[in-house]
């Protein structure tokens, strides 16, 4: 697939950016045997980094390590060049913040040579924006995660304007070899995909807390016990298809159509006051319950590995040929 490498022969990875995000990705490149170099300009970087990958150590040990993985097989970096001395592919993953993608995705394409594919973790900005200012973006891709990237499978790969379908392929294919799950976008959108469906239960959720109708606790129970349980097993488009009974969607769409005109959901954001944030703030306290916050990490993890294997008890380690 154009001059890009085999994905076998790849045992090099570089993360840019140590934060929850690119820390995620490094504990996971590691999990799958690869060898990790890590750049971030934080003097403290190295330290948040190894807490991180040893949180993550557990849950990753439990799905199942590649041959050869190792928790220990990364160095942190300050200098950029040195970073990426001999990565086979590089995951972006620093703050959101457009001018500094801009200067940075540059930056790595400039560094590299044209075999090596770049993605981006961004979590809204198009390729085709934050490339405005490489010389050469063939190569850049976005490889949208979710968090934790080490344990979330879903990535949403989706190339800019002047990016290689090729480049666009080979990652996507990347990704789904070292054992993601992949969504290969047909075109650029705001977002993304899984972000936007979020969004609109996020802005929801934020408008019942503003106007009283519900708790941050009430919102949170409504998922977890109602329509959550359902998605991690078909979704929300398939969960109105049974919805509809034998008549499926089409018969779901005919019944509940006329509702859609119904004043049920506030698409546009609430302003976010000061009163609004505390509220939210408090009620995330109170449901909390004096849990530490790497209490609620591990109930988190347990439960994503709990619903990871209850839906695929067969799930295997994904080997990483060559490490």
């Amino acid at each position: 697939m154009g001059n890009f490498p085999e994905y076998q022969d790849i045992t090099t990875v570089a993360c840019i950016g140590a934060g929850t995000i690119g820390g995620g990705w490094a504990a996971y490149f590691l999990s799958r045997g690869l060898s990790v170099r890590v750049w971030d300009p934080s003097p403290d970087a190295g330290q948040k980094l190894r807490r991180l990958i040893d949180a993550a150590w557990p849950a990753l040990t439990e799905l199942g390590l590649s041959d050869g993985a190792s928790p220990d097989d990364f160095t942190v970096h300050t200098d950029l060049a040195e970073a990426l001395r001999g990565a086979g592919f590089i995951q972006e993953s620093a703050p959101e913040v457009l001018e500094l993608k801009q200067d940075l995705l540059a930056r790595l394409a400039g560094a590299t040579g044209p075999d090596v594919v770049i993605g981006s973790s961004t979590s809204g900005y198009a390729m085709s924006d934050m490339a405005t200012t490489a010389v050469d973006a063939s190569r850049l891709v976005v490889g949208h995660p979710f968090n934790p990237p080490y344990l979330i499978p879903l990535v949403e790969v989706v190339g800019g304007e002047a990016t290689e379908p090729d480049a666009t392929a080979w990652a996507a294919g990347w990704y789904e070899y070292i054992g993601k799950s992949v969504i290969s976008m047909d075109r650029e959108i705001p977002g993304f995909i899984a972000n936007r469906l979020q969004e609109a239960l996020w802005r929801e959720a934020l408008h019942m807390v503003d106007n009283g109708e519900a708790t941050v606790e009430q919102i949170d129970l409504a998922i977890t016990e109602g329509p959550g349980l359902r998605w991690p097993v078909q979704g929300p488009m398939l969960t109105f298809h049974l919805a509809g009974g034998e008549g499926g969607m089409a018969h779901m769409l005919d019944h509940f159509g006329p509702s859609l005109k119904s004043p049920w959901t506030r698409l546009t954001a609430p302003e976010l006051t000061p009163e609004l944030r505390q509220r939210v703030i408090d009620g995330c306290d109170d449901e909390a319950d004096g849990r530490l916050f790497s209490e609620l990490i591990a109930e988190r993890d347990a439960g994503i590995i709990a619903i990871r294997r209850a839906l695929a008890p067969s799930m295997s380690p994904v080997a990483v040929p060559g490490t």
